[in-house]
């Protein structure tokens, strides 16, 4: 970050300083508060939190909501020292709200914290401004912003006030970071370097596939109609179905490369649970995190978790129903696309089938494809023996797109042990063997 734009972002910090000084100032009564500071404008470089404001075009109020939950990143003591500064004789401001972490040592703002700087008592300005704080508002729409758990029972204000830790990296190092897998976020970053001409699919696979990328790059167009907006659901559901190693994972990483979106696998260990409600809770999370991003969610081997519902026969059978049932209803409800794989188009529950804009089949490559797959895949410094005859490998063996892959690795690999001037026959056969044995196939 350049020594203007922090210079910017401190004077952000000094305008909340005065805000909250203006605020208990007068709520006390003072013989002389501090005046009413007025929003800094930024000189020469913003700061990328004034970037964010000036995208979004946010209130003062909401930049002011939106500074308190950034302050203890950057300021443990703000709020101890503000407080400090401004009540006389110290004591107890439960107005102010806020409560103390297990590790910060300082004041972390909540809900109510946020209310009182904002409103201060002015219960018209209290009731109107709990609009700031609540799911629409569009801090916390967007997820930037959220209210931490609370014990039953108390005001949800008293909730910490969290910026998204994306958020905080954003707004103090100019640098946007990508979620890691982890149990709050059960999904992993794909990417490729391989390109649509290296990916063998049948034509009409591909035509297919075309129009989720015409989707992706025009559907926004026609929602800005506001009659089109109305009529057409934001969302876009696909089903990619066939054999592993067809090329299901590649597809969608290609969607999202040439689509500039981001493409996430949702890791399903880690999403199903024993326990009843955690398997939604994790589904609701994940959705939740992306409901307002521009990426794609890819969940493989869809079938365990979007499987067909069962006659109800005990507890287990009710409460996996009720999982289907609302992951259906939140993937209809999710505004970007989604795309489910499986290995077999009739392992997926009838209801989901129904709601895909797009069921596409992925099937074994023919001889052909075959040969292209073998000749994509090979290193393009390679010397290949002459007893090589792709077009007789191809019609020979009926393999999938990944089993080539795997089978070239093996034999490059064979190469180089054996330090061998070219890539031997006998190698790919060897390859072509172990992929074999791994399905449970007579070669």
């Amino acid at each position: 970050m350049s020594t203007q734009a922090a210079n910017h972002l401190d004077q952000l910090f000094h305008f909340l300083k005065q805000c909250i000084a203006h605020r208990i100032q007068t709520d006390l009564g003072a013989a002389a508060p501090v005046e009413k500071p007025v929003l800094p404008v930024p000189e020469g470089e913003p700061s990328p939190l004034n970037k964010l404001i000036v995208r979004h075009g946010l209130s003062e109020d909401e930049i002011i909501v939106l500074l308190i939950a950034l302050t203890p990143h950057i300021y443990p003591n703000f709020f101890d020292n503000v407080l400090a500064e401004n009540i006389p004789g110290g004591g107890q401001f439960s107005e102010f709200g806020g409560l103390k972490g297990k590790n910060h040592r300082g004041i972390l703002p909540t809900g109510e914290t946020a209310l009182y700087i904002v409103s201060g008592n002015d219960m018209a300005l209290r009731l109107s401004n709990r609009k700031l704080l609540n799911s629409q508002a569009f801090l916390f729409k967007t997820g930037v912003l959220s209210l931490g758990a609370i014990p039953y029972g108390e005001p949800r204000l008293s909730g910490q006030l969290v910026l998204d830790p994306e958020y905080v990296e954003l707004l103090t190092t100019g640098v946007e970071i990508k979620p890691d897998l982890s149990p709050s976020f059960p999904a992993e970053l794909l990417h490729t370097e391989m390109t649509w001409e290296q990916l063998v699919l049948k034509k009409e696979t591909i035509d297919e596939v075309l129009e989720i990328q015409t989707w992706l790059k025009y559907n926004d167009v026609l929602l800005s109609d506001k009659k089109m907006g109305k009529i057409i659901k934001p969302g876009y559901r696909v089903m990619f179905y066939g054999t592993s190693g067809t090329g299901k994972t590649m597809t969608a990483s290609l969607l999202g490369k040439y689509t500039n979106r981001d493409v996430y696998r949702i890791d399903l260990s880690m999403v199903v649970s024993k326990y009843i409600g955690e398997t939604e809770k994790n589904l609701s999370s994940l959705f939740n995190k992306a409901r307002n991003k521009n990426w794609i969610l890819f969940f493989d081997e869809a079938d365990s978790v979007f499987g067909k519902r069962t006659n109800v026969r005990d507890a287990h059978d009710k409460y996996a129903n009720q999982e289907v049932s609302y992951l259906l209803q939140r993937i209809e409800a999710h505004p970007g696309l989604v795309i489910l794989a499986s290995n077999f188009k009739s392992n997926i529950d009838e209801a989901f089938a129904r709601r895909f804009h797009s069921i596409i089949e992925f099937s074994l490559p023919s001889p052909k494809e075959r040969v292209r797959l073998w000749n994509n895949s090979l290193p393009s410094n390679i010397e290949i023996s002459p007893e090589i005859d792709f077009d007789l490998l191809a019609e020979k063996y009926e393999i999938t797109g990944a089993n080539i892959i795997n089978v070239i690795h093996f034999a490059c690999l064979k190469q180089l042990e054996n330090e061998s001037p070219v890539l031997e026959l006998d190698y790919l056969i060897q390859g072509i063997t172990k992929e074999y044995i791994k399905e449970g196939k007579v070669i």
